[in-house]
């Protein structure tokens, strides 16, 4: 109770507990859902819909971030090499489409 000029405010208390089913129940629609991911159109990796890829530095087709102008020399070599893989690949798919529609 709060005494404020003579008036005694008194505040809301619950007339019975709310069992704990009640409050499972109430919370049930209450949890964590899981990221949704797109792939990247360049390197074909997993990352947030409306994001710049991490990995290649690319937003929809077009190059935003320079990945290889932040890594070192070594590093630079391994990271062209892995991306000249996955567009071997592409192409290596793309063939065989072609060559099963033909």
């Amino acid at each position: 109770m709060i005494r404020y000029r003579h008036i005694i405010i008194a505040m809301a208390v619950p007339k019975r507990r709310r069992t704990s089913s009640a409050s499972r129940q109430r919370r049930m629609h209450i949890f964590v859902t899981p990221a949704a991911l797109a792939t990247c159109q360049k390197c074909a990796k997993p990352i947030r819909p409306h994001m710049v890829c991490k990995y290649c530095g690319y937003y929809k087709g077009q190059e935003v971030i320079n990945i290889l102008g932040k890594l070192t020399k070594k590093e630079k070599k391994a990271k062209e090499k892995e991306m000249k893989e996955v567009e071997k690949e592409e192409k290596g798919a793309g063939s065989l489409e072609e060559l099963s529609k033909k």
